[in-house]
């Protein structure tokens, strides 16, 4: 069972922050580990990532979400020429998809034509489409966030740990690690424990009532033997808020259980966490987003914003292919 408070209401506007448009990432730091991290624990520090190993020693457990994104993204056309984005959320069957569309005048019955193949829509549910394809759509391009506007290249919205593909959106606080700060790690006696989580196009969505405790299901796995050297760990860093979700689902009994499942787990201020996850290391999330709400959970809503501001006025970068925080668990 999920335990919240019911004594706490939360109010979308206490997430709020000013957020200067040229504080938005359009692209990856290279070297990837020399973004900016800034490490908020008893005290505050400004560092690169690659000193990440100056806060970790042996015997601590490294949780990374090592899913993939997938090439769920298709550009078309109406019939009238106007341009629509397709983003493949759920596949119904060969032919049949549930989507997210971005156009005008998105109409059910309404014909697209794109490269490959064509599809009309055969229902819709709100922001939820269904589209009917004539053949099965062919592999599209990378989803990126919507307040990117820059390409982004395909090596740098994939982490090197990604393996089994299904994300909707890159697990971007790993995006920082790379093979040479890795080995720093593990010869300092850092374990890396890996673990599923595929992210939604939710989370990318506007969180409308703040107050509910379920967002849109997002399919989990732990193996064994990353359960073993979590449930093992002298400390246990999470990398991003998908492994933290992850960890908390996958809590029972005191202890993390291998399994895989749904994990639809709205986590705010007024939730109580149960896996002992000493520190998260994330991204600088958007204003009045899922993503920073969890974050303030965690780390506690006045602690991490006023962190957002001096991290603002030091000229790191929001997003997910911004800076990272170095967040430990607020008692």
């Amino acid at each position: 069972m999920v335990e919240v408070s019911s004594e706490m209401k939360v109010v979308l506007e206490d997430f709020e922050y000013a957020l200067p448009s040229e504080a938005i990432s359009q692209h990856l730091t290279k070297p990837r580990d020399h973004c900016k991290l800034f490490v908020v624990n008893q005290e505050q520090a400004h560092k690169r990532f690659c000193d990440l190993a100056e806060y970790l020693r042996k015997g601590d457990v490294i949780v990374i979400n090592n899913t993939k994104v997938s090439h769920a993204k298709l550009v078309g056309k109406k019939t009238t020429g106007a341009v629509v984005e397709v983003l493949l959320t759920k596949k119904i069957s060969e032919l049949t998809w549930q989507c997210r569309l971005k156009g005008s005048n998105l109409r059910t019955g309404a014909e697209l034509v794109f490269p490959a193949c064509n599809a009309r829509i055969a229902a819709r549910n709100d922001d939820i489409f269904i589209l009917e394809f004539d053949v099965a759509p062919a592999k599209g391009i990378l989803p990126t966030p919507p307040y990117i506007q820059a390409h982004v290249p395909e090596g740098d919205y994939q982490t090197m740990f990604a393996q089994p593909e299904g994300s909707l959106a890159a697990p971007t606080a790993a995006l920082h690690f790379t093979p040479e700060l890795v080995a720093v790690l593990e010869k300092k006696g850092v374990r890396f424990a890996q673990v599923t989580l595929h992210i939604s196009a939710g989370t990318f969505m506007p969180v409308k009532d703040p107050n509910k405790t379920h967002t849109e299901p997002e399919w989990y796995e732990i193996l064994p033997e990353s359960a073993t050297l979590i449930n093992n760990a002298t400390r246990v860093f999470a990398v991003g808020t998908t492994s933290v979700k992850a960890l908390e689902t996958a809590w029972q009994q005191h202890k993390i259980v291998p399994g895989s499942g749904w994990s639809d787990i709205f986590i705010k201020p007024c939730y109580v966490f149960k896996a002992p996850v000493h520190a998260m290391i994330t991204n600088f999330h958007l204003p009045k987003s899922s993503l920073l709400m969890l974050t303030c959970a965690f780390g506690g809503r006045q602690r991490v914003l006023s962190a957002y501001a001096k991290a603002l006025q030091s000229g790191y970068h929001v997003g997910s292919l911004g800076d990272a925080m170095l967040l430990t668990r607020e008692e």
